[in-house]
């Protein structure tokens, strides 16, 4: 029969010797989600089904991830940015929140001053909010709260604070109560110092006898009250005024501080 094909006809050729295929189990891609890293969005992912997928109990790896390995620097590092923004939306609820934060990080803890002592205490708080410390015999200043020095709780005390940009408030102020060697005081750009603070300053004894140096610099919120009330730091040789809109009667200050602090070199740099 012509034109038809036989059995070994159809093995010539090329192909004859090419394998043929085996048939196995066919393996079918795995869905989408598998493997896949979670939405940039923070949501979860979701299964073949299209649902959520549950988390396990107690899997707190999606918080923050550098939360176990480095708690006290990560607080640190919270503090130190949040107390370090410039500008922030401005909005009713917003303004509720940074107060309310603020006001966490002043926070007394009388307990842990008996603990630690008051100038370690003290440091935690001054660090905690944004500002600095230098401690008696050290040139040396220290900004960082994830290194604070360790030791015997009276070796190291506190002799100057710089506050600049920091958010320190009158509720935080009672951590100085029990601190005797505090020579210099810089309070620059702080938005929280008010009349208050000044006053409750200048009513702690032990300040009143140790402070020699203050410097009031960019505090919006401080008037002709709060700065007339430093009169109580008996021993104050140098004060300088700078960029204090709030003070409206200069002449006046300067006959207070005259009267009552003769030796004071009294330095004003106020429109």
């Amino acid at each position: 029969m012509t034109g038809a094909t036989t059995p070994s006809a159809r093995l010539c050729g090329p192909r004859a010797l090419q394998p043929r295929p085996t048939q196995g189990p066919i393996r079918r891609a795995p869905p989408p989600h598998v493997g896949a890293r979670p939405a940039a969005n923070g949501r979860a992912r979701r299964g073949a089904e299209g649902r959520p997928r549950r988390r396990r109990r107690g899997d707190a790896r999606w918080l923050v991830p550098s939360l176990r390995r480095y708690p006290m620097m990560l607080f640190g590092t919270i503090s130190q940015r949040l107390c370090g923004l410039k500008k922030l939306p401005w909005s009713c609820d917003s303004r509720h929140f940074w107060g309310w934060l603020n006001a966490v990080f002043n926070k007394v803890d009388h307990e842990r001053i008996r603990d630690v002592g008051p100038d370690r205490a003290a440091s935690e708080w001054l660090l905690r909010c944004g500002a600095m410390v230098r401690y008696q015999g050290q040139e040396r200043w220290q900004k960082d709260y994830n290194h604070l020095p360790t030791g015997p709780l009276d070796k190291y005390k506190i002799q100057a604070i710089d506050a600049t940009d920091s958010c320190i408030m009158n509720i935080g102020f009672d951590h100085m109560e029990g601190l005797r060697h505090v020579e210099k005081i810089r309070l620059c750009k702080c938005h929280y110092i008010e009349d208050a603070c000044l006053e409750r300053l200048s009513q702690l004894e032990n300040l009143q006898k140790s402070v020699l140096e203050m410097e009031i610099i960019s505090c919006g919120n401080v008037t002709d009250k709060g700065v007339a009330a430093l009169h109580r730091l008996r021993n104050l040789k140098y004060l300088l005024l700078s960029d204090l809109p709030g003070i409206r009667e200069k002449e006046n200050l300067v006959q207070v501080f005259k009267t009552t602090l003769p030796s004071l070199e009294l330095k004003l740099d106020l429109k």
